[in-house]
């Protein structure tokens, strides 16, 4: 394991290579989730396990943690009753403590979500028809302070690990009733049981949520390779999108090392007006932005690369504007489609949203340039969680203010 420092666990043989992107406990044991299959085997042999021994724990431990999503060492069936205790001693199966849970008129759902060590971070479910799609974070905070964006009023405190991004599907998983439902074989041996998960709502996961995932790469890497992984989450890269407000010495590498779907914060087509909402234009200019993304590896006209543009009055929603990004896809040959987001205001914010009539005008020339410009539905917003207004409610509102609205609800359900 790359990148370690050692940990005391109660009864290891010898000190335990952890890496250090997992949060240490205060108890001492060692979560499992955010670990690949290797790393958990070389964490049973160092607490005593031998070769074999450990590496056959290890895969019916990631089956159950990953595949079934269980929470419980004594949930695991095929592993022997006297080794469940050893596990439940030295390891724990984590999940993000749930701080507040949110449902909007809409469907959507937002979860603000809190770190073993204290530091909370949001993420949402989309539900649509044909999909639904889970917006997961990477960073507690933001430090790319794009000006049209809540969450980029916020300080960067810290990356998310492995184990807090993963942690968050299965969170979704638990809280949607998604792991796959087990059924007896004639002898009722349910370890025996063949497992299914038809009809799944969660289908599809963006990297949209709070952060930078390109400033936390290896960790989303990591992360995202356990919820690709056939024998865990098995997710299909192709369902999966990743969103960069154009960290360029990083885009290369997510398409040969993640190989997921890409989404590029653009807002704008203009040097001026980028500096001012994306100021890491002022970093990676424009030009520089859109060469990487016609190499990004894999892009293709079957999997184009997504151009985020949220529409703000009278800032880059003229016609002029829809015609320079025309102009500009055009010129450096790429497979794309724009997705027009009308601007969702939060308190204090800078801009207005475009009109309707606007917004039309600009999708129309788009789509009339042979380019795909669909409008965003705004979801969520009232309860915060449309594209651009996360903001952890730590800063919204105190902890007394929500434990008093917690007391209250339990007396009313009581």
């Amino acid at each position: 394991m790359a990148d370690t420092t050692l940990m005391s666990i109660p009864g290891q043989v010898d000190p335990v290579p952890v890496a250090r992107d997992i949060t240490p406990r205060e108890d001492g044991r060692v979560d499992l989730i955010g670990l690949p299959k290797k790393d958990i085997t070389a964490l049973f042999e160092g607490a005593g396990l031998d070769k074999r021994q450990a590496k056959l724990r290890a895969k019916q431990v990631f089956h159950w943690l990953y595949h079934r999503g269980v929470t419980d060492f004594e949930a695991m069936t095929d592993i022997a009753k006297t080794m469940r205790p050893w596990l439940a001693e030295r390891f724990v199966i984590g999940r993000p403590d749930v701080v507040e849970a949110q449902h909007s008129t809409d469907g959507t759902r937002k979860w603000l979500l809190k770190t073993s060590d204290g530091h909370e971070f949001e993420m949402v479910f989309i539900p649509d028809a044909d999909r639904g799609t889970l917006c997961v974070s990477s960073q507690v905070g933001c430090t790319l302070n794009c000006r049209f964006c809540h969450t980029g009023t916020m300080r960067l405190v810290r990356n998310l690990t492995p184990g807090e991004i993963v942690g968050q599907v299965m969170l979704a998983r638990d809280s949607l009733g998604e792991w796959p439902k087990g059924r007896m074989d004639d002898l009722g041996d349910e370890s025996e049981a063949e497992y299914t998960a038809d009809g799944r709502l969660l289908t599809n996961i963006v990297m949209m949520g709070m952060g930078e995932p390109l400033y936390n790469f290896d960790n989303v890497r990591d992360a995202l390779q356990l919820v690709m992984d056939g024998d865990g989450l098995a997710l299909s890269k192709r369902r999966i999108t990743l969103s960069t407000s154009g960290v360029v010495p990083a885009m290369a590498r997510c398409g040969e090392e993640i190989g997921v779907n890409l989404a590029v914060s653009l807002h704008a087509v203009t040097k001026e007006i980028r500096d001012e909402i994306v100021p890491i234009n002022k970093k990676y200019g424009l030009e520089e932005l859109l060469q990487a993304c016609a190499d990004y590896p894999g892009a293709s006209n079957a999997r184009r690369i997504t151009f985020e543009y949220v529409m703000l009055k009278d800032k880059n929603d003229s016609d002029d504007d829809a015609r320079e990004l025309l102009r500009l896809l055009k010129a450096y040959k790429l497979p794309a489609k724009v997705n027009l987001i009308p601007f969702n205001p939060w308190p204090g914010a800078a801009y207005e949203c475009s009109t309707p009539e606007r917004i039309k005008r600009f999708s129309d020339i788009v789509f009339e340039g042979g380019i795909s410009a669909p409008v965003r539905t705004p979801r969520g917003r009232d309860i915060d969680a449309a594209c651009g207004q996360l903001k952890t409610a730590a800063e919204k509102k105190s902890r007394a203010q929500r434990d008093r609205e917690a007391a209250e609800a339990a007396a009313h359900a009581g």
